[in-house]
């Protein structure tokens, strides 16, 4: 299956995620099918880029994004 996850990214205690598209057997940080954009969490307030065209075509196509990726999604406007 494929999902619509974060990927951890930045130093020891300083976060900075990548969301991307990956096969649901490949590790946290492994390789991604696409990545589609970025969650910073660390400013204020927290900083969301995403392709709203990509995330919707690969939600289309079947893939499930995970529930702080939907939440994610949804602040930025990018799905309802």
């Amino acid at each position: 299956m494929v999902k619509i996850r974060l990927r951890r990214m930045g130093a020891h205690k300083k976060p900075f995620y990548r969301i991307v598209v990956a096969d649901s057997r490949v590790q946290r940080d492994g390789e991604p099918i696409a990545e589609i954009g970025t969650y910073d969490p660390l400013t204020d307030p927290a900083e969301i880029k995403v392709d709203a065209e990509a995330a919707k075509k690969w939600i289309a196509n079947g893939a499930k994004p995970t529930d702080t990726v939907r939440a994610l999604l949804k602040k930025a406007g990018a799905i309802q």
